[in-house]
């Protein structure tokens, strides 16, 4: 019987796993529309708009495209890490969907240590882009590579302190905790309370996803496409799997960590009680989304940093900052919690 109900719970994690990851996937085709739909009205322009109604299915027209080209490998790369980076980026970003909790109960793994596991995972996807740069044998994929490594270090520690801060006043890493304790506080979310460390998280969320103002290990006007130089095909296609992936991750942690995850204030609620009605997945994904446009709106507004200038905000700035946030949260849990 044990061995029954063992088995049917392990169906069902299955299941739920492949639930998770294709709605995922679905998520980051149309993210692309979205994003070449919106920045196109920035810039007068219509975007995508032969592919199917208003151009809805242009990301499947792209899925075809992209997987049915010849994959070229340089004669001069290191074939088994150029052939193994772009799993390396996507499998240490996808990862991290399994401990992120969608609404209450509906998670793979609860882990206590949710957010060291992020922020874990992260740091481990980012040698899939080193060894990307180093194994193609390319003086642009190498820079690219270095370009890489140097922001994440130096954006890493930002976004540490941030979320530290975060852990701080919710006394727990754990991510479903993380929310309960903001639902619980006054405000009913840390981004008001916390709006130093959620300022500094945004910043580092940009420069750890390698988005624009951010994207200097690709800089297409220097260094042609950076580390995906010398990529072409289904391996091209993964890391910007990867990439739009991290994205709805720190989307994700945001929304986890400073906007109340899947529940609305106590006196929202108390104003408007039929909100209540409104299952918990679709706050979630409502503050998700706003956290993905404004990675679009971003990216339509700001020109590319100089990679001095990116280290220079990194180390400076976001550092400090993080370090005054943090010592300001620790006094005010020493005087009144």
């Amino acid at each position: 019987m044990d061995r029954t109900l063992d088995f049917y719970q392990f169906g069902f994690l299955v299941l739920k796993t492949v639930f998770i990851f294709a709605i995922t996937l679905v998520h980051v085709a149309f993210t692309t529309y979205a994003e070449r739909k919106i920045i196109g009205r920035a810039q007068a322009r219509f975007g995508p708009k032969e592919v199917g109604p208003h151009g809805i299915l242009q990301p499947l027209a792209d899925f075809l495209k992209i997987f049915g080209k010849e994959n070229i490998i340089p004669q001069s790369a290191y074939q088994p890490v150029f052939k193994i980076a772009p799993i390396i980026v996507f499998a240490f970003t996808a990862v991290n969907l399994t401990v992120i909790p969608f609404e209450q109960g509906f998670i793979l793994a609860d882990l206590n240590v949710g957010v060291l596991f992020i922020l874990a995972s992260a740091s481990l996807a980012v040698y899939g882009i080193i060894l990307a740069g180093w194994s193609s044998n390319s003086r642009y994929s190498f820079l690219g590579g270095l370009r890489a490594a140097a922001q994440v270090l130096s954006y890493e520690i930002a976004l540490t302190l941030s979320l530290a801060s975060v852990v701080l006043m919710a006394g727990s890493l754990k991510l479903s905790d993380i929310v309960l304790a903001q639902h619980n506080s006054l405000f009913g979310f840390y981004a008001i309370p916390q709006i130093i460390g959620f300022v500094v998280f945004v910043v580092a969320a940009f420069a750890e996803t390698n988005r624009t103002p951010f994207d200097l290990p690709e800089a297409e006007p220097e260094l042609v496409a950076g580390y995906l130089t010398e990529y072409s095909a289904f391996r091209y296609a993964l890391f910007f799997l990867g990439e739009y992936t991290a994205m709805y991750i720190m989307a994700s942690l945001a929304a986890l960590c400073y906007l109340g995850g899947w529940t609305v204030p106590k006196y929202v609620m108390a104003i408007l009680p039929f909100l209540k009605w409104i299952p918990g997945w679709v706050w979630f994904l409502l503050k998700v989304y706003l956290f993905i446009f404004l990675y679009i709106w971003v990216r339509a507004t700001f020109p590319r940093y100089r990679f001095d200038q990116l280290l220079s905000l990194g180390w400076k700035v976001l550092i400090p900052l993080g370090f005054v946030n943090l010592f300001i949260t620790i006094l005010f849990k020493k005087l009144f919690a």
